[in-house]
């Protein structure tokens, strides 16, 4: 069976256009501050929020935040927007990593919901081709599957199972109309061994191929933020909202902590979005009031296995069917396979963490449909985060509740959006600041439809005429590629850096691509301030790494330092608090683990 590649999609029939500009709003004059996402860009951002007043303040630096930000500063407000922590550091950089439109939600007949995320998909094939790409994922059946998918129903014998799995992909095609990647379709036996080499293949009854989205969730929402503030918007990273100035009955400015110097700011905005995700009834009750929405947080855990442990090859595999009613996704990402998810009550939501029976959970289901046995040992990291989900007055199980969003008037009017999914997170913002429109009184139009996201100019690059403008040595093939796959037209700025630091070239670690050169350009245009900022998420060593990133803390920090202009002894509390931090989030695995091949124990 044929891979789904990029060069197999259609762009259709939309123009792109490229949303930069150059005004704040009204304020014109904070061009150069927009140019990059520097430590000091973000101070003067700061200065700005606490002296000039904003059209709307958006709380929450998440995929949901920052598009928000983009949708309200292409319509001309002046936006700012802050974040407790770093950019993505919740929900955002906890997914399964996927652009598509829920399969799952097909067997509880919620077609309008799959069908926006399926529009939306295939918007983002468009606005961030280098970050969003097709990939094919293989749906088996066997002799005894019951519910494959969730269905409500288990027919007799699982007599016409794969005809109504067929249906089921069929509409999941027709849904998304002319923004399909490609038609699903049955694979042979042959083709199913070739696809999935992985997949235990006793009891096979029937097989298919239908194909989604796969993006990097960190990059994507870096991206839209890097076009907000290319668009004029003011950003904060490690700014805590303390509380709301409250003035009639209504917001008048906003309390913000900054988390980095101590400082405090007032904000004041005429409209504030309140887009924390399952932290939005929290920032409701700042207030005062009692907060208007109920939030069920759903914990979802991934795992992450070396990919020659794992061997899936190109396409991702379904398995179709869990004790829960759910189903689970073996993905292959980057050098890695990403295991997951699970969807358990939450608990401590400013944390959370992967517990040893989230591992066993996967692994255990994992082995049911592997012609191999994975083990814990073979785990590398983990990943714990939680869906918004809203939750139904019947109190039913978090598998249950719908991924749709909710966007309300909070208390003293705030505006909250919650819920959703990373896949639908521009209409998700479109809509809220459509919500702005009508309390303004004004006629506003969709600009984000096909606004084509930061690092899509220039995008693909000429190489060679790159490599000759910047005067750099011949670039290896694999590094040209993850850049480009990685930050599209923005990699000629990291090029241009080794161009003036040819050290720079070097790998960090030696088994992954990343190299010297991006921690600084973090440090410069993604605002990264702190050492998890970079291993974390930036370049995500702390989750392809068997030991985090911790061997190559202090070389890391060392790079931020020069940077950022840390004292020796920050360095040392950085290095310090990055370790303790990877000894919570990953206790449940084993640190011996090498990701060593799995023992290959035929079934």
């Amino acid at each position: 069976m044929p891979v789904t590649t990029w060069s197999a999609w259609k762009r259709g029939d939309e123009q792109l256009v490229n949303p930069a500009i150059s005004s704040f709003g009204r304020n014109a004059d904070l061009e150069t501050i927009m140019k990059t996402l520097s430590q000091s860009d973000r101070q003067q951002s700061l200065e700005l929020m606490g002296s000039t007043p904003v059209d709307v303040l958006v709380i929450g630096g998440g995929i949901t935040g920052v598009s928000v930000a983009f949708d309200a500063a292409l319509q001309g407000y002046s936006v700012a927007l802050v974040e407790k922590s770093d950019y993505a550091s919740g929900t955002s950089s906890k997914s399964t990593k996927l652009a598509h439109g829920g399969i799952r939600y097909l067997p509880q007949l919620d077609f309008g919901l799959v069908h926006e995320a399926l529009i939306e998909r295939g918007r983002l094939f468009r606005n961030a081709p280098w970050l969003v790409r097709p990939i094919s994922f293989v749906l088996p059946l066997y002799d005894w599957s019951k519910r494959p998918l969730g269905l409500p129903i288990a027919p007799p014998w699982g007599i016409g199972l794969p005809a109504i799995v067929n249906i089921g992909l069929s509409l999941y095609d027709l849904l998304a109309g002319k923004l399909n990647v490609r038609k699903h379709s049955r694979l042979s036996f042959e083709d199913l061994k070739s696809a999935a080499p992985a997949l235990a293949t006793r009891g096979i009854r029937a097989a298919f191929a239908y194909h989604d989205g796969q993006t990097d969730d960190v990059r994507l929402t870096l991206a839209i933020l890097r076009s907000a503030a290319n668009a004029g918007a003011l950003t904060a990273n490690y700014a805590e909202v303390t509380g709301f100035d409250i003035d009639s009955g209504a917001i008048r400015s906003v309390r913000v902590r900054d988390s980095i110097l101590g400082r405090d700011y007032t904000v004041r905005a005429r409209h504030v979005v309140n887009a924390t995700g399952v932290h939005a009834a929290r920032i409701e009750e700042l207030t005062g009031r009692a907060s208007q929405i109920t939030i069920s947080p759903s914990k979802g855990v991934h795992l992450i296995v070396d990919a020659r442990t794992l061997p899936v090859g190109d396409h991702a595999i379904v398995l179709p069917e869990t004790d829960d009613g759910r189903l689970m996704f073996i993905i292959p990402w980057r050098e890695r396979v990403l295991i997951g998810t699970t969807d358990t009550v939450g608990d401590d939501i400013d944390e959370p963490v992967t517990t040893q029976d989230d591992v066993a959970y996967l692994i255990d289901h994992c082995n049911r449909y592997l012609n191999f046995r994975l083990r814990p040992e073979d785990v590398i990291s983990t990943m714990a985060g939680y869906r918004p989900l809203t939750k139904r007055a019947d109190n039913g199980s978090t598998r249950s509740l719908s991924r749709r969003h909710l966007l309300h008037d909070g208390p003293c009017g705030m505006i909250s959006i919650t819920g959703g999914k990373l896949t639908t997170c521009r209409i998700m913002a479109e809509e809220t600041v459509a919500h702005i429109n009508r309390r303004e009184g004004r006629r506003g139009g969709a600009r984000t439809v096909s606004a084509l996201l930061d690092g899509g100019e220039n995008w693909p690059i000429d190489w060679a005429g790159t490599v000759a403008a910047v005067a750099v040595g011949a670039l290896p093939t694999e590094l040209t590629r993850h850049l480009e796959e990685t930050y599209g037209g923005n990699a000629v700025k990291i090029v241009e850096m080794i161009a003036e630091r040819p050290e720079w070239a070097a790998k960090i670690v030696d088994d992954l691509p990343y190299v010297v050169a991006e921690v600084a350009y973090a440090c410069r245009y993604e605002q990264a301030l702190v050492l998890e900022d970079v291993l974390e998420r930036r370049i995500r060593i702390a989750l392809e790494r068997c030991d985090h990133g911790i061997a190559v803390a202090s070389k890391v920090a060392a790079l931020m330092a020069a940077e950022l202009g840390w004292s020796d002894a920050r360095v040392k509390a950085e290095i310090g608090s990055f370790e303790a931090g990877c000894a919570r989030r990953y206790a449940a695995v084993a640190t011996d683990a090498a990701g060593a091949i799995a023992t290959q124990e035929t079934l």
